[in-house]
């Protein structure tokens, strides 16, 4: 019996690692897929075909292709190459539009923060700091059981 107990655990903790790792994975090729899209686009807005872009940051074409089909994922020094050889922002090529910005309650909250003294802004940043903190850990921790 006690074999049988230490077995269905042991299923039961490798299906959960495995949804975790198929939950990450799908996020990551998602973003993959998103920055492939965001390249292509900002890339022919440029007028500048594929050869164009690679001989422009260094790399071979086949590269270039691999980034704009989703199938490699740029490294940091790639994305910075490329942003400035498409003269856009680096955070342009990797969030989503809007993705970076602060829902209208929150924006209209930290237009009043910013008019604080700074050592008032200084506690409000250490504040939102042990939240976010807090809320991600508690969130992984819950992932992994």
């Amino acid at each position: 019996m006690l074999y049988f107990s230490i077995l269905y655990d042991t299923i039961v903790k490798t299906s959960e690692i495995t949804r975790f790792i198929v939950m990450e994975t799908s996020i990551y090729l998602l973003h993959l897929m998103s920055i492939a899209k965001r390249l292509a686009e900002f890339r022919k807005q440029k007028g500048l075909t594929q050869q164009a872009l690679a001989d422009a940051i260094g790399l071979h074409v086949t590269q270039v292709k691999r980034y704009e089909a989703g199938s490699s994922q740029p490294s940091l020094e790639a994305i910075k190459k490329i942003a400035k050889t498409l003269r856009v922002t680096t955070d342009s090529l990797i969030f989503e539009e809007g993705e970076l910005e602060p829902e209208t309650d929150l924006a209209l909250q930290f237009q009043a923060i910013r008019q604080m003294p700074d050592e008032e802004k200084q506690v409000i940043k250490q504040l939102l700091e042990g939240m976010i903190i807090k809320y991600e850990t508690a969130r992984w921790s819950s992932r992994s059981k």
